[in-house]
């Protein structure tokens, strides 16, 4: 800012905050500064400056490997097809396979690579991204042909489709006689996922995980939507990425599995991860295999922290151990004495605290019931609530009761979850509380939407709706020793009231708006003078009154919009 540290401890004091130079300072007292300064502040965090600052250098991108998830119902052939895809394209084949489980790991196809996240399903998955992790470029969809879309699988889709990450469908187990691919292909179209065969866009390839059939086609078409996302990292920049997952090793300490999606991270550089920090002591492949260096898209298991850290906290290298020790202490101070920072919610009551203005609105729900013809007739009803200002987006419906996974995904997705007929169990609620995700139960339809519909009108912008309160013309104009300009008026209509806000016209033209910070009848201060009266006043910053100036008095007040 080129301010020397003298001059602006003293500025800072001239508007009453104190504070010494190695002082951390809150947004509050650091938008004063800049103020004092002529600068403009914007407060940011770190992750997002360090991003910022890798996007920035444009000429620097490389493409980076993509990052997979593989998501859809039980037994349709997920694990059968990570297996077929890490024992046919393992990175490093003389290693004699993956010695150890870092919960991520890489694929080898034609001198590229892919990069999976080996999820025990589609809670871990949203749990990352309600941390705010974007850790997938794109999701891989598993359907049995035998099978069909199952409760699961739709779940699947709307995780992904609320993450918003594009989905590849693998349509698995075409080797069995009872399979019916084009059936799929119908059923996929039931949810918006239109196949390319079918004329659509979404991508999908016919594979058998057992027989390891068209395993390679499925590993080339995400290479190709990996091209047409153009997905670029920065490998120049200081490391950053996310941390996939992380435990207390009885003999190593504590260590994570991290993911690195932009820079290159070193051996030996220092780090910050939420509330703990460290230095690069040693990271290692899937195989376990030591290195020195690792490039975005890479996945590594890191040796270093000073304590456990929290899955989806962002990593972020640091210049020096200095720095890192200071953000993690900034960040400590800021949630001391507090609970630890936890996912915004959204409730009913609270929407209109969440309004920004000029966006389009939207309301986000999890419907759960108890039989599919209510779920079908809340999917039905809920979006025609919604007004041409807010829009009602169903993230998920279903039948069952309300499950642990639903609240993960109204976290990540700002939702909130309405159940019918159902009572969620005490860890639910548990869960609920510490996510911040309103559940909301209901047993009559028609209170369920009278809800909606008040929280629909809550999100709508307030009217400022303005009421005409009095009328006075100014008749002669007195200057009064350290007081200033007081206009001599009569009062033409309605009343003028002391503290109103008040208008100042000349012809048709306003020349100043202000409070009456004055009103005198005769010789006494009143509080009000109505039709008819004289009265001596004045507005709060102004003193140019002219004989003939008309002053109007209103009342201003905000109007729910409907």
């Amino acid at each position: 800012m080129k301010v020397r540290p003298k001059d602006l401890l003293e500025e800072l004091a001239a508007r009453g905050f104190g504070a010494d130079l190695n002082d951390f300072v809150d947004e509050e007292t650091a938008a004063a500064i800049a103020k004092a300064t002529h600068f403009d502040a914007e407060v940011i965090s770190l992750d997002q400056a360090m991003r910022q600052r890798a996007e920035a250098g444009q000429a620097d991108l490389e493409p980076r490997p993509p990052v997979v998830t593989i998501m859809g119902h039980v037994d349709h052939g997920k694990t059968t097809l990570l297996d077929a895809i890490r024992s046919s394209h393992l990175v490093d084949k003389e290693s004699g396979g993956i010695t150890q489980h870092i919960g991520a790991y890489r694929v080898a196809v034609k001198n590229r690579f892919i990069t999976f996240i080996d999820t025990p399903g589609h809670e871990a998955f949203t749990q990352l991204r309600s941390r705010g992790a974007k850790a997938t470029d794109i999701v891989v969809l598993v359907v049995a042909a035998d099978d069909g879309i199952m409760p699961q699988t739709k779940e699947a889709i709307d995780h992904a489709r609320a993450a918003n990450v594009p989905i590849i469908v693998a349509i698995n187990k075409i080797d069995k006689p009872e399979a019916n691919v084009e059936r799929v292909k119908q059923q996929l179209a039931k949810e918006n996922l239109l196949v390319e065969d079918w004329g659509g866009k979404t991508i999908s390839v016919e594979v058998s995980a057992r027989e390891k059939k068209n395993v390679g086609d499925l590993l080339e078409m995400i290479l190709l939507l990996s091209d047409i996302l153009e997905i670029k990292a920065n490998p120049k920049v200081p490391a950053q990425g996310v941390v996939l997952e992380a435990r207390l090793d009885s003999q190593k300490g504590p260590i994570a599995t991290v993911i690195v999606q932009q820079g290159t991270l070193e051996q030996g550089q220092a780090f910050v991860s939420g509330l703990t920090m460290g230095k690069v002591r040693a990271m290692f492949d899937e195989h376990g295999k030591v290195l020195k260096s690792a490039r975005p898209s890479m996945p590594v298991e890191i040796m270093g922290f000073a304590d456990v850290p929290v899955a989806g906290d962002p990593f972020q290298v640091m210049d020096d151990p200095e720095a890192a020790k200071n953000v993690v202490a900034s960040r400590r101070s800021r949630i001391k004495g507090k609970e630890a920072p936890r996912a915004i919610g959204v409730t009913l009551d609270e929407l209109f605290k969440k309004i920004e203005g000029g966006q389009a609105k939207e309301l986000n729900l999890v419907v759960k019931g108890d039989v599919q013809g209510s779920v079908e007739v809340l999917s039905d009803v809920l979006p025609q609530l919604a007004t041409e200002k807010v829009k009602i987006k169903i993230v998920h419906a279903a039948t069952g009761n309300i499950a642990e996974a639903d609240v993960l995904l109204a976290s990540a997705s700002k939702a909130i979850v309405i159940g019918y007929n159902l009572k969620p169990s005490p860890k639910t609620l548990e869960l609920a509380k510490k996510e911040g995700v309103e559940i909301r139960s209901y047993k009559i339809i028609y209170e369920l939407t009278d809800d909606i519909k008040k929280a629909v009108i809550g999100l709508l912008e307030p009217v400022i709706k303005e009421s005409f309160q009095g009328r006075a013309e100014v008749r002669k104009v007195f200057q009064i020793p350290k007081v200033g300009a007081i206009a001599g008026c009569i009062v033409q209509d309605g009343r003028i009231v002391r503290n109103a806000e008040a208008r100042v016209l000349r012809g048709r033209e306003v020349i100043h708006q202000g409070r009456i910070s004055s009103l005198k009848h005769l010789k006494e201060n009143v509080t009000e003078v109505k039709k008819d009266y004289e009265c001596g006043l004045g507005v709060g910053g102004f003193s140019d009154f002219q004989p003939g100036d008309t002053i109007e008095t209103f009342i201003r007040e905000k109007v729910q919009a409907v």
